[in-house]
């Protein structure tokens, strides 16, 4: 692309990748850098995720204890049902998708779910607190100097938790804090370029390979330009 035109070109949305940052600062020397939105999300859910992981191990090793306890004694094990009419393990399992979501996005079922898993598990329901709290702070219209305001009581909130993962999401939003905040000027986004780079990756999937690049890129451009 011609210097001029690179020149042009006010903003543009990426990941925290180095190198992307890198060359977004190379070939559009002129351009506000934004972090876009759904990639500190998706870390935020990752923290909240690792702590969900983290139990549902430690019950695995539980139940497994209690059913070598109970052949010992020549007893026969038996697991504890809740109301929902999961197990423990069960419940930690199949609570992963709810966790990604919104409150108000549950189904019965997923809310019956959420407040059993809460109850046994305070400290998911506060990570869980966390994670909708930085979707909240995007989800405002608010101008960036009150999106700053309200990502310092975060923060605050963050520390005060003790979560080592959401305290590692911290530091890297405090390195990227300045490209993160620029979202909230115009609030752009990559999320077409993401879905279209998924679409090429499924369909590259599709045919196991590729081995005739020009041939790819020409019916790419046929079933997509």
């Amino acid at each position: 692309m011609d210097k001029n035109l690179r020149l042009k070109v006010k903003e543009i949305t990426l990941d925290m990748a180095g190198s992307m940052k890198l060359i977004a600062k190379r070939c559009f020397p002129d351009a506000i850098q934004v972090i876009d939105r759904f990639h500190v999300q998706k870390l935020a859910s990752e923290a909240l995720q690792e702590i969900r992981i983290k139990h549902r191990w430690e019950a695995i090793e539980q139940e497994n204890e209690a059913i070598l306890q109970a052949k010992k004694s020549n007893q026969t094990h038996q697991t504890e049902i809740y109301s929902n009419g999961d197990t423990l393990k069960q419940l930690l399992a199949r609570s992963r998708h709810l966790l990604y979501k919104s409150p108000n996005n549950w189904t019965e079922s997923q809310k019956h779910r959420a407040s059993i898993l809460f109850k046994i598990y305070p400290d998911i329901e506060n990570a869980y607190r966390l994670t909708n709290g930085l979707r909240a702070i995007y989800n405002l219209k608010t101008q960036k100097p009150i999106a700053m305001t309200k990502l310092a009581h975060w923060f605050k909130e963050v520390e005060e938790s003790g979560f080592k993962s959401f305290n590692t999401l911290l530091k890297t939003i405090t390195i990227h804090y300045n490209d993160i905040l620029n979202y909230f000027n115009q609030r752009s986004t990559n999320a077409s370029a993401e879905s279209f780079n998924a679409k090429i990756k499924k369909f590259r999937s599709n045919f196991r390979g590729v081995t005739d690049k020009s041939f790819f890129l020409f019916r790419l451009q046929n079933l997509f330009a």
